[in-house]
């Protein structure tokens, strides 16, 4: 305890730049803000649930817990007070309760929570445990979930015993058949995830869907999966039966009824459809489609299924924005939608008559989580931007009157400085325009140079959106005294699906130079200080980190963090192969020109400029082996660097203490090259 609290002693007395009213932003800010999520409102639209989830850094832990505000605004009502995490709140068709899911008892599962007074009372005890999220049946009788169970159980009681005959068992090897056999920075076991209902009344809960696959997909759900019909008498859900999952992105669309039965496919589209939403009326099935079987990053777009005559038909098929997330209006008449949108996820209305395109209603910051009053009169929905993290608002159903909800996290955002990010473009390769963030640094003083940090998103179909970031902060990073570009190069998502696609195949070439052209557009304005720069990225961030470092010499410091270094082992130990099938046009052995040419380690002999490598053990999407690669080359070299190895991490840092020894590490090895 002694260790920690010097620690952040250390780590609060380094930060920089303090003013009499406001100071910059810290590491341990990012620790005591809380994070708002997941608001629901109320059948009768008075009330919004919603929840917070705060960080323990002693405990290195997070919790959750259910809030309730007026849709008004006004006071937050707390609503639970469990030390596990309680999260996942929805209304019951009537609004007298809430279901939930909570870890309150050890182990995942949903309880149920009056509004008019008492006690939660637990609803499941399945030893499979419960994930979201939860679904309400029109009718209020019954709650849809998914568990993770044997597809070879058929009951509780096989479950729960094989489960207890391998936590027995001495032996932890593990014997397998085929792929994938790990999942992020899980192994994937001889479970499946199953579409699974249950009373309201208690009992055993119900597998709707049988058999060996998932749902949702393994790696590429929508915000929600499953769907009761408006007349509760079916689900509707996603699920991939292909037999080579870490090939297949073919997700299609299922129905089966809630009494359970026969499970009947209804698209076949080789591409992946998720996310449906029956219309008020029951008459159609929207939801989310791609076209390109294999590619995961390909556009998100509408359609619309007619339940009698089957026949997909897509929506606003000329629009060029990729759809994460929509709502039916409760007239049935308009769907409301939530898109990139240049670097924003924006809010946009599609009316159903013939030929309709969306229609933008909101998207000054960005949007998320949409949902819909009964009465069709609002919406509510969570917006966040690089400076204001997620809080919940509210607008009339044009986009009109928005209102801010809460302000869960304001008393400690007006004591700190945090500088506006810029929107700024420039020429990048073949004079294609590029879009990026650029951030100052607190107090920035007009006619100095500064040192440049370059920002590298992964993905890397992903983009530095204008959104708050827990982890890879560019706000943080410019608080340290940098100037901060947060580059949207060829492949970011959001500027239509043509620039998304110009990276596949080419992950050394435009986007390095469209980065490249970047900084020489910042060093233009004189804002930048050409002797000291340094980048960082993570994931395909910290591929084009890796690439920099055989390319150029230009930059002082590098920090690659769970970056891709050698493309051949990666296809060999990487569980989604479908990504680098598309990504590098085939395997390394029947495209191996293409491996070869776009490999970062077969540079190595150019490495010069100080690295800080970070990785973690559990990384299953980019293994620990590319990190002690990259780590091994600049050693055998004499090249300085550090490695950050966490035990504990998979693809992301997120254990509290992690998260900043992580800043305090990168921080310091800046401060050390371009300070």
């Amino acid at each position: 305890m002694k260790q920690l609290s010097l620690f952040l002693c250390v780590l609060f007395l380094s930060a920089p730049m303090y003013t009499a009213d406001k100071r910059a932003m810290i590491p341990d800010d990012l620790m005591s803000l809380q994070r708002v999520s997941d608001p629901q409102i109320s059948p009768d639209g008075r009330w919004i649930a919603f929840v917070i989830t705060q960080t323990n850094v002693e405990k290195n832990s997070r919790d959750s817990d259910l809030y309730m505000i007026a849709a008004e605004g006004g006071e937050v009502r707390r609503l639970t007070f469990s030390p596990g995490s309680d999260d996942t709140p929805r209304w019951s068709p009537d609004g007298k309760t809430l279901a939930f899911i909570s870890q309150r008892e050890g182990g995942s599962q949903i309880w149920i929570l009056p509004l008019q007074g008492g006690e939660p009372s637990r609803l499941t005890h399945l030893s499979t445990e419960v994930g979201g999220p939860l679904v309400w049946s029109p009718d209020g009788k019954w709650l849809a979930f998914v568990s993770d169970v044997y597809p070879e159980c058929t009951d509780e009681a096989c479950n729960r015993k094989k489960d207890q005959q391998k936590a027995d068992s001495k032996v932890r090897a593990r014997l397998l058949t085929r792929l994938p056999y790990r999942i992020w920075n899980r192994w994937k076991e001889e479970k499946r995830s199953h579409l699974f209902v249950v009373s309201l009344s208690g009992g055993t809960p119900r597998d709707l869907s049988p058999g060996d696959a998932d749902v949702p997909p393994i790696d590429l759900g929508g915000p929600q999966d499953y769907c009761f019909s408006p007349d509760g008498t079916e689900i509707c859900f996603t699920r991939n039966t292909d037999p080579d999952e870490a090939l297949s992105t073919n997700h299609d669309l299922w129905t089966v009824s809630i009494a359970g039965g026969t499970v009947t496919r209804i698209t076949t589209n080789p591409a992946a459809d998720n996310t449906p939403k029956y219309s008020p009326d029951g008459r159609y099935i929207a939801y989310r489609s791609q076209n390109r079987a294999g590619f995961e990053a390909d556009r998100w777009r509408l359609m619309l299924l007619e339940r009698k005559a089957g026949k997909p038909i897509p929506l606003a098929g000329a629009w060029d924005h990729s759809i994460s997330d929509f709502t039916w209006a409760p007239n049935g008449k308009t769907i409301y939608i939530v898109a990139d949108d240049q670097a924003r996820s924006s809010l946009f209305a599609l009316s159903l008559e013939l030929g309709s395109l969306p229609q933008k209603i909101a998207g000054k910051e960005s949007q998320a989580n949409l949902q819909t009053a009964r009465d069709g009169q609002s919406l509510v929905f969570l917006q966040q931007s690089m400076t204001m993290p997620a809080e919940v608002f509210s607008a009339t159903a044009d986009g009109s009157r928005v209102k801010r909800i809460t302000s869960i996290n304001q008393a400690l955002l007006d004591g700190l400085d945090l500088p506006r990010p810029e929107e700024i473009f420039w020429k990048g390769s073949g004079g294609t325009p590029i879009q990026g963030w650029l951030i100052k640094p607190p107090q920035f003083q007009s006619g100095r140079k500064y040192p440049l940090i370059l920002l590298i998103h992964g993905g890397p179909q992903g983009a530095w959106e204008d959104t708050f970031s827990y982890r890879w902060n560019p706000v943080l990073f410019a608080a340290q005294g940098y100037v901060v570009l947060a580059a949207n190069p060829r492949g970011s998502t959001s500027f239509g699906q043509r620039f998304t696609d110009e990276i596949s195949g080419d992950w050394g070439g435009k986007v390095y130079e469209d980065l490249m052209l970047g900084v020489d557009h910042l060093i233009s304005l004189g804002l930048v200080d050409s002797t000291k720069m340094g980048a960082a990225g993570a994931s395909y961030g910290g591929y084009m980190v890796d690439w920099i470092l055989g390319h150029t010499d230009r930059f002082r410091a590098l920090v690659s963090h769970a970056g891709v270094y050698n493309l051949d082992s990666m296809y060999g130990v990487t569980e989604e192969l479908w990504f680098a099938e598309w990504e590098l046009k085939g395997t390394p052995w029947s495209n191996p020109e293409m491996y070869r040419r776009w490999s970062p380690h077969l540079s190595a002999a150019q490495f010069k400029t100080p690295t800080l490598v970070i990785h973690g053990e559990i990384d299953f999407r980019v293994p620990i082996g590319e990190g002690l690669q990259l780590f091994t080359a600049l050693q055998r070299q004499k090249v300085p660097s550090k490695l950050l190895y966490f035990p504990d991490e998979g693809h992301w840092v997120l254990k509290p203490q992690n998260s900043l020894l992580w800043h305090k590490t990168v921080f310091d090895w800046f401060g050390t090259y371009l300070k």
